[in-house]
């Protein structure tokens, strides 16, 4: 099994983690018409998927 040889400093592990970022939700149109985030409940119609 890999061991690492030596500790991973705090700076190091800092700068290989600058790309591990949170992207925002983006709202998306219903079928209906209306805007809604993504995986939530339609706050007009009350229905999780418009089937």
């Amino acid at each position: 099994m890999a061991v690492p040889k030596r500790r991973v400093s705090k700076t190091r592990a800092a700068k290989r983690r600058t790309h591990y970022k949170i992207t925002l939700a983006v709202p998306v149109k219903d079928k209906d018409g209306t805007w809604k985030m993504p995986h939530r409940v339609n706050k007009f119609t009350g229905k999780y998927k418009n089937n």
